[in-house]
């Protein structure tokens, strides 16, 4: 049995997608017999959402200062206080960063970081000067010292060399939980006054999400596939991530979409399953991502999915488990008017339900985390999804 400490700046719906990955892998990782315990920062949905981590052990502290930083003594003490085997940490630039350097350094132990898509370029593009401050102050040193780090899929681990890391990187995607559809499928009937069927945007509301390209490609398929667009509507549901949502729903008026988009905020748990169930596609067309979790909850439901290659299941390309766009709104419409245009739209919704049942459970993905623990702790040999990378006096490393 490993004694095992998970750091998370958030430990509650907050989080979005992080909140439903994280989780799941430390109840996985608890039902195969290891003792797991998960670090994270109070938020005002925390204590509403502890329950959803039984019985695995989490603790979460209460933030000192500014809320970006997530600077936290009660968190910094605790775990040095630990006696874990390992840490694993979830995301960059915060304090448990600091947390994570500072136990690494003090007890000789390995730390393993995932950064969850937080080195793509896209993501060191945006709130760039605060990321080169965090950098210089802890973050390179952070990643340098990590036993290991943990890529989603093989274009992060690339974007994770391409900053200068030679780091072993561990290849393990996200899971999912596989739900049991009614019937023959996903029950696709949307609630309303009328019988359109529902393109659906499920995630943060932020820039990276494509959302403000998607909307205005939906203004351009109405004008290009008119016939197309009056069958179909778009569900915008999420949390805002920033303080965007009121120039998207400016947007939507601006381009007198009113009756054709709508925004029904952020669902979680059978609130989010429902959403699922009553869609009949789904859409994210993403800018920067580690491996998110909508699209894979999207498949498991059996919605053929429009996604971008910044999304990282070239597999589900594949096989034909999903429909490649780009954020490009001229580009998007066009794909859109062509496939919800389409019968056939359906056989995508199939092969991606069993894309998921294949390769993305959760007991998969947990057993891999095992594998790799057990590993950097000397008791195993090296899983062959973990390239080795080149020895830091080997390489020219500059993070």
């Amino acid at each position: 049995m490993m004694n095992i400490g998970i750091i998370t700046s958030s430990i509650s719906r907050r989080a979005g997608g992080l909140f439903e990955s994280v989780r799941a892998s430390a109840l996985g990782l608890h039902r195969l017999g290891h003792r797991v315990t998960v670090y994270g920062l109070e938020d005002e949905h925390s204590a509403a959402d502890f329950a959803a981590w039984a019985p695995v052990s989490v603790v979460a502290f209460p933030r000192v200062g500014p809320a970006a930083l997530g600077y936290s003594p009660g968190m910094s003490h605790a775990v040095r206080k630990s006696n874990h085997d390992l840490l694993h940490l979830h995301g960059l630039w915060t304090f448990p960063s600091i947390v994570c350097l500072r136990w690494g350094a003090s007890s000789g132990r390995p730390v393993v970081i995932s950064p969850r898509g937080m080195l793509d370029p896209w993501a060191l593009r945006n709130s760039s000067r605060r990321k080169q401050i965090a950098r210089l102050l802890f973050e390179d040193r952070n990643l340098r010292r990590a036993a290991c780090l943990h890529a989603l899929a093989a274009a992060e681990a690339q974007a994770m060399r391409q900053v200068g890391l030679r780091k072993p990187i561990a290849i393990m995607p996200n899971g999912v939980d596989i739900p049991v559809l009614k019937g023959d499928g996903p029950i696709h009937q949307w609630p309303g006054l009328d019988q359109r069927k529902v393109l659906l945007f499920l995630g943060r509301i932020h820039p990276k999400k494509g959302v403000q390209e998607t909307i205005e490609a939906w203004a351009k398929l109405k004008v290009h596939s008119p016939l197309t667009a009056q069958k179909w509507r778009l569900v915008i549901a999420g949390w805002d991530d920033g303080g965007h949502l009121p120039a998207l729903r400016h947007l939507v008026v601006r381009l007198s979409l009113e009756k054709d988009v709508e925004f029904h905020g952020p669902h979680y748990g059978a609130a989010k399953g429902r959403l699922l169930s009553q869609s009949s596609a789904f859409i994210l067309a993403s800018h920067s991502e580690g491996l998110p979790m909508g699209v894979l909850e999207a498949c498991a439901h059996e919605l053929p999915v429009f996604i971008t290659r910044a999304c990282n299941l070239p597999e589900a390309f594949d096989h034909r488990a999903a429909i490649e766009i780009t954020p490009d709104p001229v580009e998007l419409a066009a794909c859109l008017g062509q496939f919800l245009a389409s019968a056939d739209i359906s056989d995508y919704g199939r092969n991606g339900r069993r894309l998921v049942e294949r390769s993305f459970s959760w007991e998969g993905v947990a057993r891999k985390h095992a594998d790799l623990y057990a590993w950097l702790l000397g008791d195993a040999e090296r899983p062959q999804w973990v390239d080795l990378g080149v020895p830091e006096s080997q390489s020219d490393e500059c993070c």
